[in-house]
């Protein structure tokens, strides 16, 4: 997943004690006890999930707790270090923080919280969120799976969102599909395969709404489509398969219940997902915005326009560009800006004024810095960056111990650099003779 947990090592960034305590009024929120006390609970509840790196959640955390002791009693606040704990990040579809989610009538379909950071703004949004709770229980509408407890009794809801497929449509819906699908064979007498039935169901409806159906669940009645069971030799029940383009099925292996499930979908989503986007420094806010909310980020310095022509710049960003897919589930920042642009960013990163193109890995929170010393080419590239994901480098302060200020700049505009127009001299009116008289 996009989350990061402990890949960076303490010699370069150290690890962060959880933002909260047992004095606050925030519950501290952990695979362990989530189920238990939110997914089966009856209240409502606000969850942020946040990363201790993070500057967005350090500045939010005083308003989250005054937040929490207004609400106490009234509705559950709570808080998940989604950095220390990404399988319960991932599961919620956590791609950056912080993060928060209302856990209402519907604990399986959490909403986003999208208002503003301030305690009064989180504790309005939460009362309205209850007053609509408390009138859908007053129309008789339970709200779907109104708890964990409900939905084991009744059996976990409809399939609505697994796809039947047979013999006659898998082909058409599953092979060079684009999207990735997870396929069950099951028999209809299965004992496991009546257990997994509404755990497959939950989880369906959960994977369709954080992929944007970009993972599907289907099913397959592997008693009746013989020719399918045939072909992917299927000799037990229930049997998992994952079907992604270009690639052979490959079994699923991991656990039966809907959170194991939804965090593998999760998972092979992200390693299909876009790779981040890279971002021209044209702002001061495209540089803060950037580096608070990642745990590193990584800032190019190209040469100018004129010295490399848009193909010279477009290959440049293309390497980039590979390297941002290729750690992306690193969830870091990409940035990049002309030479001279930027120049105090050049100067506190070490840079400035030759040597481009250049590469530094920031750690904004430390504000501490990382230079490439290798080539910039995929292969040096990778080698900078796999010695950062592992603690290794030597790295320094950001000079002056903080950002510098950013220059407002247009962004380029994908063609080539135009040297200035100079003005014309006209000399037609000019004796030169008299000139050279002058200047003896």
């Amino acid at each position: 997943l996009l989350l990061v947990a402990g890949t960076v090592s303490c010699t370069l960034f150290l690890a962060v004690n959880g933002l909260y305590s047992a004095s606050d009024d925030v519950i501290e929120l952990t695979p362990t006890n989530f189920n238990r006390e939110v997914i089966q609970s009856d209240s409502l509840w606000l969850v942020e999930f946040y990363a201790p790196w993070c500057g967005h959640c350090q500045r939010l955390t005083p308003e989250w707790k005054k937040a929490a002791t207004a609400l106490k009693g009234v509705v559950k606040v709570g808080a998940v270090d989604a950095d220390k704990h990404q399988s319960l990040g991932g599961q919620y579809g956590v791609r950056g923080f912080p993060t928060i989610k209302i856990f209402g009538a519907n604990k399986n379909k959490a909403e986003d919280y999208q208002g503003g950071r301030t305690s009064d703004a989180i504790v309005e949004a939460a009362l309205s969120a209850l007053r609509s709770l408390v009138k859908e229980r007053l129309s008789g509408r339970s709200g779907g799976y109104s708890s964990g407890k409900q939905s084991r009794e009744s059996g976990g809801g409809d399939k609505k969102d697994v796809i039947e497929l047979t013999d006659d449509s898998f082909d058409k819906n599953v092979i060079n599909s684009d999207d990735v699908w997870m396929v069950e064979f099951y028999a209809p007498w299965c004992g496991h395969c009546k257990n997994l039935e509404p755990e497959w169901a939950a989880a369906a409806t959960e994977v369709k709404e954080q992929t944007k159906g970009k993972v599907k669940l289907a099913a397959v009645d592997a008693t009746v489509n013989q020719v399918l069971a045939s072909r992917y030799g299927i000799r037990g029940f229930p049997t998992i398969k994952i079907f992604q383009k270009g690639e052979d099925p490959v079994d699923y292996d991991g656990g039966r219940t809907r959170s194991d499930i939804i965090a593998r979908a999760l998972d092979l989503f992200s390693d299909n997902a876009p790779p981040p986007e890279l971002l021209e420094i044209i702002s001061e806010d495209v540089l803060k915005s950037t580096c608070d909310s990642h745990q590193l980020c990584i800032i190019s310095v190209l040469p100018h326009i004129l010295d490399t022509g848009a193909s010279g710049r477009n290959s440049y960003l293309d390497v980039m560009l590979k390297m941002a897919e290729k750690y992306k589930k690193k969830m870091w920042g990409w940035l990049w800006t002309e030479a001279g642009a930027q120049s105090d960013l050049e100067s506190s990163l070490g840079i400035g004024g030759f040597g481009y193109p250049a590469m530094a890995a920031v750690n904004a929170r430390k504000m501490k810095f990382a230079l490439l010393k290798g080539s910039f080419s995929e292969q040096g590239i990778n080698e900078f960056l796999r010695e950062l994901s592992v603690g290794r480098g030597s790295t320094a302060p950001v000079g002056g111990g903080a950002f510098p200020k950013i220059h407002s700049v247009e962004p380029w505009d994908g063609k080539d650099g135009e040297l200035p127009v100079e003005d014309d001299i006209d000399l037609s009116d000019v004796d030169l003779d008299d000139l050279g008289k002058d200047e003896l």
